[in-house]
């Protein structure tokens, strides 16, 4: 069946990404030796690294629904694999580079009958980014992202829309990051003109790393439209699996609407565990 492929594929996507996932100190720490270099010295240590990579977080988990009685019809597998490929090295104007994204999240109805993929969705995208340094240290880095995401699904079902996004993420020290993003949307689903109103129209966080760089913790909030105080939270607590590698024992709390396209207009307080895999250089969001 091609649920069965998809779910091949992504299983055997996830495992490949699991396997060949460099070990990293945390993707909130500046390399040491990054600190004691000049601008053109990060840019080149950057450069030399690997073109193709991860981009998101990837993570896979089991989860129920907070406050109720757990049953099959409220608990679920949610896993994402999201990889990056940089097409230059940072030699386009200000020091830039290009790269391409892709990321799929997977919403699995595995304690119900036939174990039912409830909602795939998908969002590639094309982005250029510039790194920023200050004082010969790396503080953070810029994006300017198009984006595409949709669910693959057709008539009623049928989820998609368009961001021109603009993020950022700033390290105000070495295991103390904040991240936002903003974007211009282009809604295109006939069956999501309303999306803005649960999916929301910009995005901020933070994330922490412990001083000995074992457990990490990161809050995002999603602004839904409108004037009142309205948002998607995310919470999440990892614990480093072993001190060299970028592979982690995972708890996340989700918190609104917008978790996935599918149900984008019905609140979801779930509560996950897993094991999360981290890019080794920044985690974007």
């Amino acid at each position: 069946m091609k649920i069965n492929s998809l779910l091949r594929t992504a299983l055997c996507a996830s495992a490949a990404l699991a396997l060949a996932a460099p070990a990293a100190r945390g993707q909130i720490v500046v390399p040491k030796h990054l600190e004691e270099f000049n601008a053109d010295s990060i840019r080149r240590d950057f450069d030399n690294r690997p073109f193709f990579g991860l981009y998101k977080d990837n993570y896979f988990t089991v989860g129920t629904t907070v406050g109720s009685k757990p049953t099959a019809s409220n608990s679920d597998v949610k896993f994402q694999v999201s990889i990056s490929q940089r097409l230059t090295k940072s030699v386009l104007p200000w020091h830039s580079y290009l790269f391409l994204m892709y990321s799929q999240k997977c919403m699995w109805n595995v304690f119900e009958n036939s174990m039912p993929m409830r909602d795939l969705n998908f969002n590639p995208g094309i982005g250029i980014s510039k790194l920023l340094i200050s004082k010969n240290r790396l503080v953070g880095k810029l994006t300017l992202l198009i984006e595409h995401e949709s669910n693959g699904r057709d008539r009623l079902a049928s989820r998609s829309w368009n961001k021109i996004s603009f993020c950022g993420n700033i390290y105000l020290d070495p295991n103390l990051m904040v991240h936002g993003k903003f974007w211009i949307p282009i809604v295109d689903g006939g069956n999501n003109r309303d999306i803005l109103r649960y999916s929301g129209i910009y995005q901020t966080g933070i994330q922490a790393l412990s001083t000995n760089r074992r457990w990490v913790l990161s809050a995002t909030f999603v602004k839904r439209k409108g004037w009142n105080l309205n948002a998607n939270s995310i919470v999440e607590l990892g614990f480093r699996i072993r001190k060299k590698d970028n592979q982690f024992l995972f708890v996340q709390y989700y918190n609104g609407y917008g978790e996935n396209l599918l149900d984008y207009n019905k609140y979801h307080s779930r509560l996950r565990i897993g094991l999360l895999i981290k890019p080794d250089f920044f985690s974007d969001f």
